[in-house]
């Protein structure tokens, strides 16, 4: 099966490339809702429509197909928004208003990237066996290159006056991304009384109303 797994790679088909596009959103959806321990290669191949040998033909193990999600979809992903958030910092716009599509943009990639990237943040990469592979430090200094981004932003609003400066910017930053982070529990596609858009509002109008500077 591994000689047929290396050829199936090598050749690249467009069909073989498909299915595994489509294996690693079902395994995606898996680990999700049993966790990556409790998750098995058979409840993988159930949601997937075929048995648990099939799944060699793709992947040597569920530590191989986990990693691949991450390192094959994940990893882009946090590129983009890094590229987007630089690009936001460099309009003409109010330190507030960076903040504030800062907070639209990562809500957004976690609804057009759903499940990969809010697995991410479920597993927490930082905490996993394969932490120390190269592709894995280099999502977590992504992810913090993106975090950095923000608080910057935080400190600029201090300095500025428009935020208030009883509060640490580090315990700012955390209850923002707590905020934002902890949506993996609940937000989801698809029609639900409460979507990504109505979520950015409320979460900006909550998280700036009670971090202005009471006279700004």
């Amino acid at each position: 099966m591994s000689r047929r797994r290396r050829s199936a790679q090598n050749e690249s088909s467009p069909n073989y490339q498909a299915k595994r596009r489509e294996l690693l959103r079902d395994a995606a959806i898996v680990f999700q809702e049993k966790g990556y321990e409790a998750a098995t290669l058979n409840d993988i191949a159930e949601r997937f429509g075929t048995d648990r040998a099939s799944i060699y033909y793709y992947f040597a193990s569920k530590k191989e197909l986990f990693q691949a999600l991450f390192h094959d979809v994940v990893s882009g992903v946090l590129d983009e928004n890094i590229t987007a958030a630089e690009a936001v910092l460099a309009l003409d716009l109010s330190t507030a208003e960076k903040l504030r599509r800062l907070v639209e943009l990562q809500l957004l990639s976690y609804e057009n990237n759903y499940p990969y990237v809010y697995l991410y943040i479920q597993e927490d990469m930082a905490k996993l066996e394969f932490q120390s592979t190269p592709w894995a430090k280099d999502m977590l200094r992504k992810t913090k290159r993106f975090e950095k981004i923000v608080s910057d932003l935080l400190d600029d609003l201090v300095a500025e006056g428009t935020f208030r400066g009883d509060i640490p910017t580090p315990l700012m930053a955390k209850a923002l991304f707590g905020m934002i982070n902890w949506t993996h529990r609940w937000l989801k596609p698809g029609p639900r009384k409460v979507n990504a858009k109505q979520t950015i509002d409320a979460f900006c109008s909550l998280f700036f109303e009670g971090a202005l500077k009471p006279d700004a």
